[in-house]
């Protein structure tokens, strides 16, 4: 596991790197990762519009900035993403937004493609699900846990649909979309923040 993450570090960037390299591959009619199809370059136009506007409007209510200034250890994330997954482009911003107020936490992302040792290290029933956040401490790179790919809710909802009709389809793609708009990021932050606290405490 030392390996993996060491590795993966060396390949991290900022989020500002990120969403430019996202940018400039969509410029390029080009995604990231390991397949480039037209499906994938509409799905990572839709995110950008989608990361431009949570960039914008996603709040952290002030009772969240404390808990998260309150950390006394300091951390590393790791988001393990890619430019076309939906998922990451609804909770990625949030994510950076909770990481950039606290000096405790600074925001690594990899790509899932790139990665593939640190990516199936952390598997979600098996499958390569992305976002996903490792967490580890700063200084020793250790792993002091993990989160995602989808907030509890968001997972439930795909599950169920899964079960009753035996597919992942268009239909239950818009209710997620759905889910995410009307919760507005505040399930993501107090999932993580929660586990954040939980690690805090532990140390």
């Amino acid at each position: 596991m030392k390996v993996a993450v060491a590795e993966s570090l060396l390949k991290s960037i900022s989020y500002i790197k990120y969403r430019k390299m996202v940018s400039d591959l969509l410029a390029a009619g080009k995604v990231t990762g390991d397949k480039q199809t037209p499906e994938l370059v509409h799905y990572s136009l839709l995110n950008e519009t989608r990361m431009n506007r949570l960039d914008k409007k996603v709040i952290i209510p002030e009772e969240n900035i404390q808990k998260l200034l309150n950390l006394k250890k300091e951390y590393t994330w790791i988001v393990i993403a890619e430019g076309w997954c939906g998922d990451v482009a609804q909770l990625l911003p949030i994510l950076n937004k909770l990481a950039v107020i606290t000096p405790h936490i600074e925001l690594k992302i990899v790509f899932r493609d790139e990665n593939p040792a640190l990516m199936n290290l952390f598997l979600t029933n098996g499958t390569r699900s992305i976002p996903k956040l490792v967490i580890l401490d700063r200084k020793t790179k250790d792993v002091l846990g993990h989160w995602g790919s989808r907030p509890a809710p968001a997972t439930k909802l795909v599950k169920s649909y899964r079960d009753q009709y035996g597919k992942i389809d268009d239909t239950i793609k818009t209710e997620l979309q759905l889910w995410y708009l009307h919760d507005k990021g505040l399930t993501t932050q107090e999932e993580v923040i929660a586990l954040m606290r939980d690690l805090d405490q532990r140390r």
